[in-house]
């Protein structure tokens, strides 16, 4: 080792007469830094979403529903949506025909509405009958945004599809086609 730090100490290359060579290394350097910064903030943009997100609802009866009250080694299909959004409605018109496609996974549609405007999340599921679907549970976050900053969801609705044991089978940040959905809940 002091031999290496004698050739570090006496070699021409660590000369300031050589400062091209220290000026080349320094930008190197530089590059290296901002190629590592660049790659850090890339994975902590992307969210980590191949999990069902430990959420919790209120529902429109004024009773809470979290994600330790869905059944074990059940598919899932988590919707991000807002009552007066209108590709939510035009979803629900859409799904609402062919519910009994979706009938083997559990969806949990989950909005921010405040906690004080549970008459829109009534409204909503009045609008489209939604209490006879038993798979299908719907209810706020209010101001929590926990669904919402985990997904980091920009527009609605936002779909996620899980497996029977919790993972993402894929998620869609538009509305996709109703085919393509039915598809993916079919591998789920």
């Amino acid at each position: 080792m002091a031999d290496f730090c004698k050739f570090i100490v006496t070699s021409k290359l660590c000369n300031q007469k050589n400062s091209t060579f220290i000026s080349i290394m320094k930008k190197l350097a530089l590059i290296l830094s901002l190629i590592i910064v660049a790659g850090c903030t890339q994975a902590q943009t992307k969210p980590d979403i191949e999990h069902i997100p430990h959420f919790k609802i209120l529902k429109a009866d004024s009773t809470y529903f979290s994600y330790t009250d869905l059944k074990k080694d059940k598919p899932v299909m988590i919707i991000y949506f807002s009552p007066d959004c209108s590709h939510c409605q035009h979803m629900m018109y859409e799904m609402k025909p062919k519910m009994k496609q979706f009938s083997d996974i559990q969806i949990v549609m989950v909005t921010f509405t405040e906690y004080n405007m549970l008459k829109m999340i009534k409204t909503f599921n009045r609008d489209f009958d939604l209490a006879k679907y038993h798979n299908l549970t719907v209810g706020t976050e209010g101001h929590t945004y926990l669904v919402q900053k985990y997904y980091q969801v920009t527009t609605t609705p936002y779909i996620a599809v899980y497996d029977h044991k919790g993972n993402l089978v894929r998620a869609f940040d538009k509305v996709p086609k109703l085919d393509t959905l039915i598809a993916t809940v079919k591998k789920a």
